[in-house]
């Protein structure tokens, strides 16, 4: 039974943590360390190698799993340069654990560090046929052979590896391999046998390419049509060929066509189900725009889309659509050469945006430049005038202002100036008034 403690009370003379620790380290005997020996005859050497060798077999008869005390007694052998009893130390560890690859790798580059290229080509050799996923094995025997200038047996390795069927990481670097020493030929066929290993997309778009560089375009649209017959019906993989096509190659019409409609058709039916959907309303423009559309079909399809008015009066739900009214202007004015009717669509875009609720800048101010680039003054003053009344904003004020300046009516700026400080919706009082001022010196 445990003593009981009768008197609970604090002792008189308290001592701290700090004090125990100091005087503990006052009371440690010192550590007796053995004394530096001075080896001086090959006697002496020799106890020292038995001693140390002794040492770290023991060390691996207890620990025989942790492979650090196989690389430091392979590495104490070879800094006494004997190279021989070092591999044997190797050989023993890839005994114990040979699906390890830091131990290759480590035993390859002692045998490379040591200039052994033989022994390294023979640990590479096993390595690889070991353990043939390992990249980093293929890598480094590959650039080992780069090194020593061995570019024959370097292609020999690649070929090896491609014949497990590697990533795509491990294909390009052969190819780019073959593109170092202008190899086309060699090049051409690894593309050809890489396609067949990953059939995807992304294998086929840089083959075509590859031909579009290095080769001509009779090739390249053999490879192109190759790949649109293998991904046929998945729609996502035929929209990235289409944006190859017109990128790259100028490929048949009907063939051209087929593809066209079949991404016509995905946009009509996901603007069947959400007219609503700009993004899709401005991918079709361009894929229309891609083919060469004409203008009646450009006009059509512009016109359908401004149809779809956003139903809330937000602001923030007419910021996508009113790029629709801008490119369909832009399209008509630099595009189609029709004045006339992109000065209708700016007249009947400002009519569509809710000015008690929000208005853009930015429409008034394209449409006022627009009839400036057609000399007509008046109308783009009746325009900014219109701005001023119904969206009072600092952008056309100064966008006005530096018209009328570059005119050199400074009458006019005076009186914007004026209007603009007198404006309850200015939210710049200061820098109208600054900007008032700077005028008076004209």
């Amino acid at each position: 039974m445990a003593r009981r403690v009768k008197n609970k009370n604090a002792a008189p003379i308290q001592i701290t943590a700090e004090q125990i620790l100091l005087e503990a380290r006052q009371l440690q005997e010192a550590v007796i360390r053995p004394p530096k020996q001075r080896i001086t005859d090959s006697a002496e050497l020799g106890d020292y190698r038995l001693r140390k060798r002794k040492e770290y077999e023991d060390l691996i008869r207890r620990v025989r799993w942790n492979k650090s005390v196989w690389i430091k007694y392979a590495n104490w052998e070879e800094s006494q340069k004997d190279f021989d009893r070092a591999r044997s130390v190797w050989e023993r560890a890839l005994e114990v654990d040979y699906r390890d690859h830091t131990l290759w790798l480590k035993y390859a580059s002692f045998e490379m560090k040591n200039k052994f290229i033989d022994h390294a080509r023979n640990v590479w050799d096993r390595a690889t046929e070991l353990l043939p996923r390992v990249d980093q094995l293929w890598y480094k025997y590959i650039h080992m052979e780069f090194m020593l200038a061995n570019y024959a047996g370097a292609r020999q390795i690649y070929d090896r590896w491609m014949n497990w069927s590697p990533d795509q990481e491990a294909w390009l670097s052969y190819i780019k391999f073959e593109l170092r020493f202008n190899e086309i030929e060699r090049a051409r066929s690894i593309f050809e046998r890489f396609v067949d290993c990953h059939p995807n997309v992304g294998a086929w778009i840089g083959f075509v390419k590859f031909e579009m560089k290095y080769g001509d375009i009779a090739r390249a649209r053999n490879c192109y049509e190759r790949a649109a017959d293998k991904f046929e019906g998945d729609v996502e993989e035929a929209k990235d060929l289409f944006a190859l096509d017109h990128k790259f190659i100028p490929f048949d019409k009907g063939f051209e066509d087929a593809i066209y409609e079949k991404r016509r058709l995905e946009y009509e039916d996901e603007l069947r189900k959400n007219p609503l959907n700009y993004d899709i309303w401005f991918d079709y423009i361009r894929l229309v725009e891609e083919i060469g559309g004409g203008k009646q079909t450009m006009e059509d399809l512009y016109e359908r889309a401004i149809a779809n008015v956003p139903p809330s009066h937000e602001k923030r739900y007419w910021k996508r659509y009113i790029y629709l009214w801008i490119n369909y202007a832009l399209y008509l004015e630099l595009d189609a050469q029709d004045t006339d009717l992109a000065r209708d669509v700016y007249t009947l875009c400002l009519k569509t945006i809710p000015h008690k609720k929000f208005s853009f800048a930015k429409i008034w101010l394209m449409a006022a430049q627009f009839e400036v680039r057609q000399l007509n003054i008046d109308r783009a003053r009746k325009i900014l005038g219109s701005a001023i009344g119904m969206a009072p904003k600092d952008k056309i004020f100064t966008k006005y202002v530096e018209m009328e300046m570059q005119l050199g009516n400074v009458e006019r700026c005076r009186k914007i100036y004026e209007k603009s400080v007198h404006g309850q919706n200015s939210p710049s009082l200061r820098i109208s008034w600054e900007k008032r001022n700077e005028s008076k010196l004209f």
